[in-house]
């Protein structure tokens, strides 16, 4: 089995683990400081109702992406199944058909949501005087998704195949030249919001372009090729990542509700704020998403290999790594958060936004002690092949339990502090979701 480090089949547990997890770090963090200094340099270059534009579109882009998400780890995880079972030319049939589907995927979303423009700003909630400033950055970032899609489908495959070298330098690459080009298109030329969408789209198109060393790297178990068969295939794996879909999705529907309330109670400041207080969690929670991602590699395999005792130890050595990061996190979220918040805006006229801002923290903090662990248990039973239990966790914990909690806050409490219903519906979530790994433990999957 040709990789570039350890094997998640027979290598040692906690080297192998943290091989894995440290790679996938590197480019998750580079892509994670990379949005830090997007909010950066927008919030001190081009206003705080710039922030806010950006925040407003992230319901977009997050329900295309979550497509293509469910794409891409659906389909490495049937290819992880396959792989533990020894087949690579299934496992390379997959492969292909993931990489096709999201490419094809992106261009018609692409086109569909350019000639939909307005009406997706208006359901958005923004007034229209934001619009222009809006149009700015959606018409720019829009066509690099087709790029960024076909990319996250080759890393997911990538790092399956036992070369997540090549994926985290892919991504670590695309993060340092946003960084490069946010300096020199916002900092230096002065473009605004259209110099931070440049930057960022073309930061996400480059990582392509260093993942397509991928297909002559020597060793390789997969191969691609445009004659397949059986393409229903892509839907059924598509289903088995639906969790992820739903965790894309939910994320735009709850940050959609979030900032209606927010412009309805206290304006345009409060969505700035709490995209500011997003930056803050974001390298958190990419840590999680991280672990969950490794999980899903090394479960998935195993899985196949019926290897109940190795699912385990990964599963231990996971949840210890979470258990640390959540307290490092709540550590710096409740000593160092203004000073970080400063970061982003500093000046009188924001004064009331950063006020504001180190209010959310004291609210939304309690989310690390949960939410790391079912991102976990979400991932895990997705690896598994437990798609609806998986989508189950993803659905509660990113929609149905938020959205109900934040109406009742809004209506209930007063001013923003409907904002706390997020830690408490997490906190719900997470009992929901170690019901259902009790029923599907390691033991009992591998059984089944």
């Amino acid at each position: 089995m040709p990789t570039e480090d350890g094997h998640a089949l027979d290598g040692p547990v906690v080297p192998t683990f943290f091989r894995y997890l440290g790679l996938s770090l590197v480019g998750l963090i580079a892509m994670t400081s990379a949005s830090l200094v997007d909010g950066v340099f927008i919030g001190n270059y081009v206003g705080v109702t710039a922030l806010a534009v950006v925040n407003l579109i992230i319901p977009i882009t997050t329900l295309l992406f979550g497509v293509g998400l469910m794409l891409a780890i659906g389909g490495s995880v049937r290819g992880g199944k396959y792989l533990g079972e020894r087949d690579p030319a299934a496992a390379s049939a997959v492969f292909s058909k993931t990489l096709v589907a999201a490419t094809l995927y992106g261009v018609g979303v692409v086109v569909i949501g350019l000639v939909l423009e307005e009406q997706l700003f208006a359901a958005l909630g923004a007034t229209e005087d934001l619009f222009p400033l809006m149009r700015e950055y959606y018409r720019i970032i829009m066509p690099f998704l087709v790029a960024q899609l076909a990319a996250i489908a080759l890393y997911f495959f990538i790092r399956l195949d036992g070369f997540p070298n090549l994926a985290a330098t892919a991504l670590t690459v695309g993060a340092v030249v946003n960084i490069a080009l946010d300096y020199l298109f916002i900092g230096v030329f002065g473009w605004g919001l259209a110099g931070a969408a440049f930057a960022t789209g073309l930061s996400q198109a480059l990582p392509l372009v260093v993942m397509l060393v991928y297909f002559v790297k020597p060793g390789r178990r997969l191969r691609f090729g445009f004659r397949q068969d059986n393409w229903k295939e892509v839907f059924q794996a598509a289903y088995n990542g639906i969790s992820e879909f739903i965790n894309e999705v939910s994320g735009g529907i709850v940050a959609l509700i979030l900032n209606w309330m927010l412009i309805q109670r206290v304006g345009v400041a409060g969505v700035a704020a709490i995209t500011v207080v997003n930056y803050l969690m974001l390298l958190g929670f990419m840590v999680f998403f991280a672990v969950a991602d490794t999980i899903g590699v090394m479960v998935s395999q195993n899985y196949g290999a019926r290897n109940a005792r190795r699912i385990g130890a990964f599963l231990v050595t996971a949840g210890s790594t979470i258990a640390l990061v959540s307290v490092a996190f709540i550590g710096l979220l409740l000593t160092v958060s203004r000073p970080m918040i400063l970061l982003f805006v500093d000046g009188p006229d924001s004064a009331a936004m950063v006020a504001m801002a180190t209010d959310f923290v004291t609210y939304v903090w309690p989310l690390f002690l949960f939410a790391g662990a079912n991102m976990l248990l979400s991932g895990y039973l997705t690896a598994i092949h437990r798609p609806l239990q998986s989508g189950v966790v993803a659905l509660g914990r990113g929609l149905v339990f938020p959205a109900t909690f934040l109406v009742l806050g809004y209506y209930l409490l007063a001013d923003y502090g409907f904002v706390a219903a997020l830690p408490v519906a997490e906190g719900v979530a997470a009992v929901l979701a170690l019901g259902l790994f009790l029923r599907h433990s390691p033991g009992k999957a591998v059984a089944a």
